[in-house]
């Protein structure tokens, strides 16, 4: 509906000038959850399991919270790049209002993928079994790739669903990337999302520490 109506207006669209203008920093935001994911998943789990790499850095001076930080670090890098690539890809097809808005949402991409590369590391060095990963995105990607404002604005959900997307990570960074590239800045909003963002990726960096030092300890 939104991509054949173009009589929508922009208030149908987040005051988005067309539908790829909408969509394309939401998919820019989910990109960034997907990359996370990606990294803090299957490869923290062969770092313990399989090819046990943790278990080696431990016995130099390194400490585990030093590994949790550099394995971080390295997604932070990874996230940089594949983000950035993004809009420079996105960049050519006049999506974007704001020259210095896409350049501010770039580490806000950062950020959300931040968000969640902590809760998923201490997750991933839980669990006993990589099929503990279906869960992940059966029941988590694929619903917040679908429902969290990407790929039409949250209210099209409904009062009680609305309010729940309102919770999630990847809606605070799909709207606070909108609102930078479209050049709709709303301070309010923006400092909620950002101290939201921030919260969870120092929260998820200490579960990842503490949840790897019970881990290895327990082996």
């Amino acid at each position: 509906g939104f991509v054949d109506d173009s009589t929508a207006g922009t208030d149908a669209l987040g005051g988005a000038p067309s539908y790829l203008a909408f969509v394309a920093p939401g998919l820019a935001a989910a990109h960034a959850m997907q990359i996370a994911t990606g990294e803090t998943t299957w490869p923290v789990m062969g770092n313990l399991k399989w090819h046990r790499t943790y278990y080696a850095m431990v016995a130099t001076p390194l400490t585990v919270p030093d590994v949790v930080a550099a394995h971080l670090v390295y997604v932070a890098f990874r996230l940089a790049i594949t983000t950035g690539v993004f809009l420079l890809v996105l960049a050519p097809f006049g999506v974007f209002e704001s020259l210095l808005g896409t350049l501010l949402a770039w580490p806000v991409l950062v950020l959300v993928g931040m968000s969640f590369a902590g809760f998923l590391f201490a997750y991933s060095a839980t669990i006993k079994d990589e099929s503990g990963f279906a869960v992940v995105y059966r029941l988590m990607v694929i619903p917040l790739f679908l429902f969290s404002g990407a790929f039409f604005p949250i209210a099209n959900l409904g009062p009680v669903l609305e309010m729940i997307a309102r919770f999630t990570p990847l809606w605070h960074g799909v709207d606070l990337t909108r609102m930078l590239v479209l050049d709709q800045v709303r301070p309010g909003a923006v400092l909620v999302h950002l101290t939201v963002l921030v919260v969870l990726a120092v929260a998820g960096t200490l579960l990842a520490a503490w949840r790897l030092t019970r881990r290895m300890a327990e082996e």
